[in-house]
């Protein structure tokens, strides 16, 4: 089962590469962390406070990418925690209904809905229970 997140904090620090996102249950109150690199974090930050880039940042590609071929994404899963690494999904409906699933860093799929209340953020149950 998966469990329903909210993305809840971003905290940059600018004396180090590794930056922290913080996901929260969206009905309950379990969260934790995930360290993201700085170029993730800035991504985020930026579409949370609506700016627009004056040219397509990777993450805006990949939107424009799934959206350009007829695709929608639907959600964003955190599916899997192996030796320390978080895993994650893009669930894509395609133009004929169907789903595609595609492997992501689970700081890019992140950066991909940052702002986006439309595409909602899941976090495989079990992951949710080994972290929190």
């Amino acid at each position: 089962m998966d469990i329903e997140m909210e993305l809840s904090r971003i905290v940059i620090q600018e004396n180090t590469d590794q930056q922290i996102i913080v996901l929260k249950e969206k009905q309950g109150p379990r969260s934790f962390a995930i360290v993201i690199g700085m170029a993730e974090a800035y991504a985020i930050h930026q579409r949370l406070k609506g700016f627009i880039p004056p040219r397509p940042l990777t993450h805006d590609l990949v939107h424009n990418v799934i959206e350009d071929m007829g695709g929608q994404l639907e959600r964003i899963v955190i599916n899997d925690l192996r030796d320390h690494t978080f895993y994650a999904r893009l669930v894509i409906r395609d133009r004929q209904g169907g789903l595609i699933e595609v492997d992501s860093r689970p700081s890019d799929a992140i950066a991909l809905v940052a702002g986006n209340d439309r595409v909602p953020v899941f976090v495989a149950e079990h992951v949710l229970d080994e972290v929190s």
